[in-house]
């Protein structure tokens, strides 16, 4: 089977996906949550390609993270057609080179908005539109339907849009952040991902 990798064309600099084993926490800056969301969504129009985003090398952000929150992870996007085994990524990234610059025109991201959700169908037992995810050579996979990815794409345009003007109004909420939860009907074989905007960067 064919397949293609793509990745972002300049580096997510202030970007970072932690691994707490319970769940994942992602700190982004507004760019990198913009440019997440553009590439989220077109692992909703590309399902035969491999979406990946390398960010484990990255800088952690300056605050204080959990004292468990020492690995960090690279960041795969997939649609489930593709059945892509993990096992083969180590191999597969190896011998990736430097690739060909290509323009992609994604949805303007206020096209995907709450009208367009069928928030309760995400709970029947039908639903087949769920992430999945696997963990592999320090790279996190998550798999999905094109409706969970372009759906799911919002959260990450809202964290690019309200993070930066954000003003805290309680002490327990002292950040802009969202998460992929349990709770949404979105995530099968999948562990919570807590999305927190982050300004506060060494570099």
């Amino acid at each position: 089977m064919e397949f293609k990798v793509i990745r972002p064309a300049h580096p997510l600099v202030h970007a970072v996906l932690v691994d707490h084993d319970r769940h994942l926490d992602a700190y982004l800056d507004d760019d990198a949550a913009r440019r997440i969301g553009g590439l989220w969504t077109l692992a909703a129009s590309s399902p035969r390609s491999l979406i990946h985003l390398p960010m484990r090398a990255n800088q952690a952000p300056s605050l204080e993270l959990p004292e468990d929150g020492t690995r960090q992870l690279d960041l795969v996007l997939l649609h489930h057609s593709l059945q892509f085994a993990p096992a083969r990524w180590k191999e597969v990234r190896r011998r990736l080179g430097p690739g060909r610059p290509k323009t992609v025109t994604l949805p303007d991201s206020g096209h995907t908005g709450e009208a367009v959700i069928d928030h309760e169908a995400r709970h029947y037992l039908e639903n087949r539109d769920l992430f999945h995810q696997h963990l592999h050579a320090e790279t996190l996979f998550m798999t999905g339907s094109a409706n969970v990815f372009r759906e799911t794409a919002r959260q990450f345009h809202d964290v690019a849009q309200n993070g930066p003007g954000y003003v805290p109004i309680h002490p327990s909420y002292p950040h802009f952040c969202t998460e992929l939860h349990s709770n949404d009907g979105i995530l099968g074989n999948a562990r919570e991902i807590h999305i927190e905007y982050c300004d506060q960067w060494d570099s």
